[in-house]
């Protein structure tokens, strides 16, 4: 359980990256059903949700123990989430996939997931400059 801001914006990189890779597998399913016919695109819902989780609409509550309440916000239940696109065709097959929007979001989920690595990186360089050169 995360406590501490430190501790918290690694789990939020944790959680982002984990949504990140998901994206990437949604988007790699996609490209590979362009020519099933009635298939319909997947999307990966999450940057909307953690918006509104560290927003402050809804103030999460911290618990220390499962029988607290819990208003269901807190990062720790936090996840992503993959939904079905059903609103649009792209042929009249009833396929809906976009390989110009499946290749575009590809490579804007490739510079968001090296993004998040570095962040991460640096956090643990941080880290380890502290405790190995913190004497000097």
């Amino acid at each position: 359980m995360p406590s501490g801001i430190d501790n918290i914006s690694m789990e939020m990189l944790k959680k982002a990256l984990d949504a990140s890779s998901a994206r990437n597998r949604v988007i790699s399913h996609n490209i590979a059903n362009i020519n099933t016919k009635g298939y319909k695109a997947f999307r990966v819902v999450f940057e909307d949700k953690l918006k509104q989780a560290v927003s402050g609409e809804s103030l999460p509550l911290k618990t220390t123990n499962s029988k607290h309440l819990n208003d269901g916000t807190s990062l720790e239940n936090l996840n992503y989430e993959i939904k079905k696109d059903n609103t649009t065709s792209m042929r009249t097959d009833g396929n809906n996939v976009d390989i110009d929007n499946e290749m575009t979001n590809l490579a804007a989920n490739a510079i968001l997931y090296n993004s998040l690595v570095s962040q991460a990186n640096s956090r643990f360089a941080m880290r380890r400059y502290v405790i190995s050169e913190g004497r000097r």
